[in-house]
């Protein structure tokens, strides 16, 4: 889907994580979230409400058109993360969940997205494993306002 990518940063070492806190990455390649994605969002979340899923009645709507779902938006951070980094040496990486997010402006059908990230806190929770907050700010091509800032919150444990 994405039109142009940017080679992801490796990181190997928790000191490898250290040093990048506080440094951009991005912007990726865009991304287009079309209708077809947001019906199947629709059907798997179960959330079919008009302004995301019917055309007709959305384009006299508050958007002008369908939009995406936040939550669809936000489940495309770890895409977005995943093409502009990659953490080598883990055992095992989870996610722990979200500190904050926001849905500044919309995403309507046939717009193109792309994002930017920025890792702002690492901590250190035992010898080799560390907790991660990264920051990612996903932009609407042409909008003024990003669609989701959202900030993640993982954990790795380096081998």
């Amino acid at each position: 889907m994405s039109t142009t990518e940017v080679a992801p940063v490796v990181y190997r070492s928790v000191e490898d994580l250290e040093a990048a806190v506080g440094r951009e990455l991005g912007p990726t390649g865009w991304f287009t979230v079309d209708q077809s994605r947001i019906d199947g969002f629709a059907d798997d979340t179960e959330d079919h409400q008009w302004i995301h899923v019917d055309p007709e009645r959305a384009a006299d709507g508050p958007f002008g058109a369908t939009v995406a779902h936040g939550f669809l938006t936000l489940s495309l951070v770890p895409y977005f993360v995943n093409r502009l980094r990659r953490i080598d040496g883990v055992r095992m990486g989870v996610n722990y969940g979200l500190d904050k997010v926001r849905f500044p402006s919309p995403v309507r059908a046939g717009s193109r997205i792309r994002a930017r990230t920025t890792m702002t806190t690492l901590d250190r929770i035992g010898d080799a494993a560390v907790q991660l907050v990264t920051r990612t700010t996903i932009e609407v091509e042409g909008a003024v306002k990003p669609a989701c800032v959202a900030d993640l919150v993982s954990r790795y444990y380096f081998a």
